[in-house]
């Protein structure tokens, strides 16, 4: 797929941002869907949040071992908590 940031809808953009926050989804999942790499991932984040909440995302991805997939235990094949969607 491979946008470009200028190329990605409000929607595609709020969907990588909610991703980007998960502590659970890989940066490579959002590659896989979105085309984006990391760094790509960390730029859209600095250009649409505030600073503040920037700065806060970033201290809390920098080391995660769940936000890099070679970094997961390899038990670990699931990119969220089997509770976060519970079905009503």
């Amino acid at each position: 797929m491979n946008k470009k940031n200028t190329e990605l809808s409000d929607s595609e953009i709020s969907r990588i941002i909610e991703m980007a926050w998960e502590d659970r989804t890989p940066f490579e999942a959002i590659e896989g869907l979105f085309g984006l790499q990391e760094k790509q991932v960390i730029k859209l984040m600095r250009r649409e949040m505030k600073s503040r909440s920037f700065d806060v995302w970033r201290e809390r991805v920098s080391g995660r071992k769940t936000k890099h997939q070679k970094l997961r235990p390899k038990g670990v094949l699931r990119g969220y908590c089997p509770t976060q969607y519970k079905q009503r």
